[in-house]
């Protein structure tokens, strides 16, 4: 189980910048991963030991403020405001960067490695498309630390959905000897890739990008929004009926 009033979240996007060089773990927490790791120990375990969690939620904000959490957000910090903030800061840094893009399709890399050589064209891109299957083999890991660390990149994302790419990359961290910083930004890809759309800006500003993926995928994203946000509330006040 994982309780929002004890893990550390950070609490602005200006403690962006003060994100150490070196190998660093990032997740992101919202409604529907708060949800599943009442559930799933390990990804609540994955969650609460990373180096830095996002609030990729206003919902998240909103619950640490009502619980009185450890940690007060500020704000939303979304996958989005992650992934162009690192690029940028990666390209500015480094000369020619290496970045890595572990997950989805070769369709949404193909698509990623093209507008990334328009937006960020000194930057060498390097993608690993990981076999579809609910479960790794031996195996498969093996292939994708092995491709990993032999591209020794300067930024690692991984995009799988949440919580298998939270619990790959904590599960696997030991193996990877690369010295950067690495995010689990799944729906990322698909946004940068234009394979999906993210929801336009007064969406975002009015906390309703949830409602417009809704809107625009209900067969796929009910389950999700519908009944997820409904257990978050549900989890939410048994946490701060739990705490009083």
């Amino acid at each position: 189980m994982l309780r929002l009033k004890d893990i550390q979240i950070v609490e602005s996007r200006a403690r962006l910048k003060q994100i150490p060089e070196g190998k660093t773990l990032i997740n992101t927490i919202y409604a529907y991963s708060y949800v599943v790791a009442q559930q799933d120990g390990f990804f609540a375990e994955a969650l609460r030991k990373c180096d830095f969690l996002m609030p990729d939620g206003a919902g998240i904000v909103k619950a640490c403020r009502w619980l009185k959490a450890k940690s007060q957000p500020q704000q939303r910090i979304a996958g989005w405001d992650l992934f162009m903030f690192e690029m940028q800061a990666i390209s500015q840094r480094i000369a020619t960067p290496k970045v890595m893009f572990l997950g989805s399709s070769e369709k949404v890399l193909s698509l990623i490695r093209k507008r990334a050589a328009h937006d960020f064209p000194k930057m060498e891109i390097i993608t690993y498309s990981p076999p579809y299957k609910p479960e790794f083999s031996a195996e498969d890991n093996q292939a994708m630390i092995r491709a990993i660390n032999d591209a020794d990149p300067d930024l690692l994302w991984i995009g799988m959905t949440a919580p298998k790419q939270e619990k790959w990359a904590y599960r696997h961290w030991h193996e990877l000897d690369i010295h950067c910083h690495c995010g689990t930004i799944g729906a990322v890809f698909d946004f940068y890739a234009g394979t999906v759309k993210r929801a336009p800006l007064w969406w975002q500003e009015h906390s309703l990008e949830w409602l417009y993926r809704l809107l625009m995928e209900p067969r796929r994203m009910w389950r999700r929004y519908i009944i997820g946000n409904t257990k978050f509330l549900y989890y939410i006040y048994k946490e701060r009926k739990g705490s009083q």
